[in-house]
């Protein structure tokens, strides 16, 4: 059951998602490359400071090396949050690949839940049209951001509605077979 419950859960935030992107898909793209900058930013500031405030070796003998990674990650950072638009254009490669996946995963599953119950050809429909625009976004990318933006927010408001009415009809059928709920407070009487 807590399997359903993450699946509705990541339903749900992909329906905000796509909402904000619907609604401000300019400021979408510019403010989740500054957001992903800083969540480089802020790891890659903590292991350098560790280093010059820890003590270089607590054993002697022990050579203790410069934290590259640390200044990696802080410099990429800095660089998304100061030049995020230069970022946006390779984003919407990595969004077309997850929108293609996510039309890919709800093609599976609605192929898989076959086995459990007759699935309408009208429901193959929407994780085809996902697929496509996964496609179209990762064809166009270079166009103005806002309108893959525009798109990917759209699919993911349509991907996450399919997604709560397929998780809908599939707890339906785990819960077919449970037909009185006295018997079960009978049981525990006795």
């Amino acid at each position: 059951m807590k399997s359903l419950n993450y699946a509705i859960m990541s339903s749900i935030c992909a329906l905000i998602i796509g909402i904000l992107l619907v609604v401000w898909p300019g400021e979408a793209a510019v403010y989740l490359v500054i957001t992903i900058g800083v969540l480089f930013l802020l790891p890659g500031i903590y292991g350098l400071i560790s280093y010059f405030i820890h003590p270089k070796s607590q054993v002697e003998n022990q050579k203790t090396y410069f934290p590259v990674v640390a200044l990696g990650s802080t410099l990429l950072g800095l660089w998304l949050i100061v030049m995020p638009g230069f970022f946006i254009s390779i984003l919407m490669y990595v969004l077309g690949v997850l929108i293609l996946l996510g039309g890919l995963n709800l093609l599976v599953g609605l192929w898989n839940q076959r086995a459990a119950a007759n699935v309408p050809v009208y429901l193959f429909i929407i994780p085809v049209l996902v697929i496509v625009a996964g496609l179209v976004v990762l064809f166009n990318p270079f166009q103005a951001a806002t309108i893959p933006f525009i798109i990917m927010g759209v699919t993911s408001i349509v991907y996450s509605i399919t997604d709560l009415i397929r998780l809908w009809r599939m707890r339906k059928l785990m819960n077919r077979n449970i037909t009185d709920v006295k018997v079960l407070e009978e049981i525990k009487d006795e």
